[in-house]
């Protein structure tokens, strides 16, 4: 390795930047750091490389973490359209990647039930399991806990215990003048990205338990639909 490629990062933009942002002349920023108003400059300007200790009093001095001076080449965020989510369809409904499948720690969806009424069964996967009710009304069951939830209700649950729910029927008409047809729900999901869905069992949450189910889900072989 040579001298050039163990060079210290140059951390002068980032300085200058919250010095900027908070408003500090030069002169404010060596007071307070104790450090010569030219040696400042020269640290700014990356003609000097300042020790642990010098930044750790710089960054005490604009009160941020010594941290984000080495934050000059930040990737930009992941930014995904409504209009390009990846999308699939199922017996279950449509799918929506909200998140594109990007999500490094977590997966987000939305799904809109195919029909009211629709039905899912009982999986698991590691790690806890968020829902948002967007539209619509859904019944949920996690062993003897059986809740009825509607837009705006968020409910959690830890996905390793097998869980069901299914769609209760929407309360949104779809068109002017079709008020008694209701929409189907959805519901805005987000679960571990590692956490894949794997059944346990498949009985219809609205049947007596015991009751099997006969479809498959197509989005998941393993996975049985209620119908």
């Amino acid at each position: 390795m040579t001298v050039d490629e163990r060079r210290a990062p140059a951390v002068g933009a980032e300085v200058r930047r919250w010095r900027i942002e908070r408003g500090l002349t030069l002169a404010n920023v060596a007071e307070r750091a104790g450090l010569n108003v030219g040696y400042l400059s020269q640290i700014e300007n990356d003609k000097a490389s300042p020790s642990l200790a010098c930044l750790n009093s710089i960054s005490d001095a604009l009160d941020v973490p010594i941290a984000w001076f080495f934050l000059g080449n930040v990737p930009p965020p992941v930014v995904v359209r409504a209009a390009d989510r990846p999308t699939t369809t199922t017996d279950a409904g449509q799918i929506e990647f909200v998140d594109g499948r990007a999500g490094r720690d977590v997966s987000i969806i939305e799904t809109t039930a195919k029909a009211v009424g629709a039905l899912v069964g009982a999986h698991s996967h590691s790690g806890d399991e968020h829902h948002l009710v967007l539209r619509g009304r859904f019944r949920l069951r996690q062993g003897d806990h059986v809740v009825e939830v509607g837009p705006g209700d968020y409910i959690r649950w830890d996905g390793t215990i097998p869980h069901e729910g299914g769609d209760r029927g929407g309360f949104g008409a779809r068109r002017r003048g079709d008020a008694h047809r209701p929409d189907p729900a959805r519901n805005l999901t987000v679960t571990p990205r590692a956490g894949a869905p794997r059944v346990i069992l498949s009985p219809d949450p609205i049947r007596p338990r015991g009751s099997p189910c006969s479809r498959p889900v197509t989005q998941n072989p393993e996975s049985r639909w209620c119908p």
